[in-house]
C-alpha cells in the first residue's frame, strides 16, 4: 500500500497533492472566506473583493494557492491525454507557441512538448508557493513588492 501511494504522489507523476491551509490559522480563515465568496453569485467584483480588516497580501496569497490547486486538478485530467506525440509543442492555438526558459537548465527559450512544459511550469509555481521568503505561512511578513507585483498581472 505504501509503495502504491508513493507511486501516485511521486513528483514525476502528474497528480500533485492539494496544498492545504492549517486549520486555526489566519490563512485558513481567509480560505474559508474565499470559498464562501465564490458561492456568492456571479458578481466577480464581490468575489475577489478584499474582506474588511484583512491584509491584501494574505488575501492575494490565499487566492494564488487556491488557483494553483484548481489548475492542478485540470492539468492532472488533461495530462493523461497529452503525450509527446499528441502534443509535440506547448501552444495557444495556431498563433502562439510557448517556450521554456528558467535560467538554469534552459538558459534560452526552448521549444518543448506540452507535457514537459507543463511539468516544468507546475514545479516552478509549486517551488514559488512553498518558498517562505515569497509566501510566508506562519508570520505574515511579505516582501515589499508582493502586492505591487500581483496588481500588475
Amino acid at each position: 500500500m505504501a509503495l502504491c501511494l508513493g507511486q501516485v504522489f511521486s513528483k514525476d507523476k502528474t497528480f500533485r497533492p492539494r496544498k492545504r491551509f492549517e486549520p486555526g490559522t489566519q490563512r485558513f480563515e481567509l480560505y474559508k472566506k474565499a470559498q464562501a465568496s465564490l458561492k456568492s453569485g456571479l458578481d466577480l467584483r464581490k468575489v475577489v473583493q478584499l474582506p474588511e480588516g484583512e491584509s491584501i497580501n494574505d488575501w492575494i496569497a490565499v487566492h494564488v494557492v487556491d488557483f494553483f490547486n484548481r489548475i492542478n486538478l485540470i492539468y492532472g485530467t488533461v495530462s493523461e491525454f497529452c503525450t509527446e506525440r499528441t502534443c509535440p509543442i506547448m501552444s495557444g492555438g495556431l498563433r502562439y507557441e510557448y517556450r521554456w526558459q528558467d535560467g538554469g537548465e534552459y538558459k534560452k527559450p526552448t521549444k518543448l512538448p506540452a507535457l514537459k512544459y507543463m511539468n516544468l511550469l507546475m514545479d516552478w509555481i509549486e517551488t514559488l508557493i512553498n518558498n517562505e521568503d515569497i509566501f510566508p505561512t506562519r508570520v505574515f511578513l511579505f516582501p515589499r513588492t508582493f502586492s505591487r507585483c500581483a496588481r500588475r498581472s
